[in-house]
């Protein structure tokens, strides 16, 4: 499918899901006009956390809204992802069992696979819209406009557990993300692995956060700052504030450490010009991880941009923590127009985010986007 018809088709998936939505419904999955301020500030509010992500909950819908709502996300993704998505969005219920059906958010269900939210920003077909599918550990943000796929960063997936036991194995929704990543690593000589160490120590969270924009200097936002407004009760506060406080106390990381962490614009850890063909094929794989997280037209866009020596030479692979598997760890990825982040540190290193984003180009913001987007020369 080209870009032309991925556009049609992700039009007319928006289109018959709000057409199927009653009024009132329909007023809390749409906002319009795309070019309202409020409605600007809210198509960049986003989250990763269980908290409310703006719209309609799946939960809330009949099952032909709620299959509706499902080919909309299907249609923002490549199928592998699409698969990981669901993945991810199942393993609500694993969680629910891992916790002992006992953790509370203010909420009826703890953890709640019906908890994913969809909100259409605009008119679609219109020059300009844009539409989010969203809940715990799962952002997909998209935007339209000119009738190209002017955006689909931030990109978010993450995975608690990140691996569980299964029958005949195990489940690792983003185990090949991270043993791409730690292979890579392994892979470099002992000078280029420590000029590829940021610090002894993994940071416990992605450093981006849950930023519209991303900007040198930016360090780790705790926990109980990653919610939509503040926490409602006390004692949902308090939650938030001693999960926050386990993963600080796990990582031992001081305010200089988040420091030394921070996002920077000059390149950090060891770039590909200085990789071999075998770790560089590895690059590449990595790199697809995460640009695979978009529609078809733009995911091969985006491997044939890497394809191109010039560009994968300025990708750069930078690591924090451990290189053992099971213990904490963290990386990035960074170059023109790159961010990457990974982190498996909580609950003993097993919970894993990972999010790709475009420092310049976040949501459409800058207005060369939609060029660049499918054509990242």
């Amino acid at each position: 499918m080209d870009e032309h018809s991925a556009v049609q088709h992700m039009t007319r998936v928006a289109t018959e899901l709000l057409d199927a939505l009653p009024p009132a419904v329909r007023a809390r999955a749409q906002q319009l006009p795309i070019d309202d301020p409020a409605v600007e500030a809210e198509r960049v509010r986003w989250f990763y956390t269980p908290t409310d992500h703006g719209g309609v909950a799946v939960r809330e819908l009949p099952p032909r809204q709620q299959s509706l709502v499902m080919q909309l996300l299907a249609t923002g993704l490549t199928r592998p992802a699409y698969v990981t998505a669901c993945t991810v969005m199942g393993l609500e219920n694993v969680l629910d069992e891992l916790e002992g059906w006992q953790v509370d958010w203010g909420r009826e269900r703890g953890r709640d696979p019906g908890l994913y939210w969809v909100r259409v920003f605009g008119r679609p077909g219109d020059d300009t819209w844009g539409w989010r599918v969203g809940g715990h550990h799962l952002s997909v943000n998209l935007l339209v406009r000119a009738g190209r796929i002017a955006a689909v960063t931030p990109s978010f997936l993450g995975a608690d557990p990140a691996c569980s036991p299964a029958l005949g194995g195990t489940l690792r929704p983003l185990g090949g993300t991270e043993d791409l990543a730690r292979t890579l690593m392994r892979s470099l000589p002992a000078p280029e692995r420590a000029r590829a160490l940021l610090h002894p120590r993994a940071v416990s969270d992605i450093v981006s956060g849950n930023r519209a924009r991303v900007r040198p200097g930016d360090q780790m936002i705790h926990m109980p700052d990653l919610f939509r407004g503040p926490l409602p009760t006390p004692r949902l506060a308090a939650l938030v504030d001693r999960i926050d406080e386990t993963a600080e106390t796990g990582s031992g990381y001081t305010e200089a450490d988040h420091a030394r962490l921070a996002l920077d614009r000059r390149p950090q850890g060891v770039a590909g010009r200085d990789m071999t063909a075998e770790q560089r094929r590895l690059l590449r794989d990595l790199l697809a991880t995460y640009t695979d997280r978009s529609p078809q037209p733009v995911a091969d866009a985006h491997r044939r941009h890497y394809l191109d020596d010039r560009n994968l030479d300025l990708v750069h692979l930078a690591w924090a923590g451990s290189l053992a598997p099971g213990e904490p760890h963290y990386y990035r990825l960074t170059g023109p127009r790159l961010l990457v982040e990974y982190d498996n540190t909580q609950r003993h290193a097993n919970h894993a985010h990972s999010v790709w984003r475009d420092p310049d180009g976040d949501f459409g913001l800058d207005p060369l986007a939609a060029h660049r987007a499918t054509d990242p020369h």
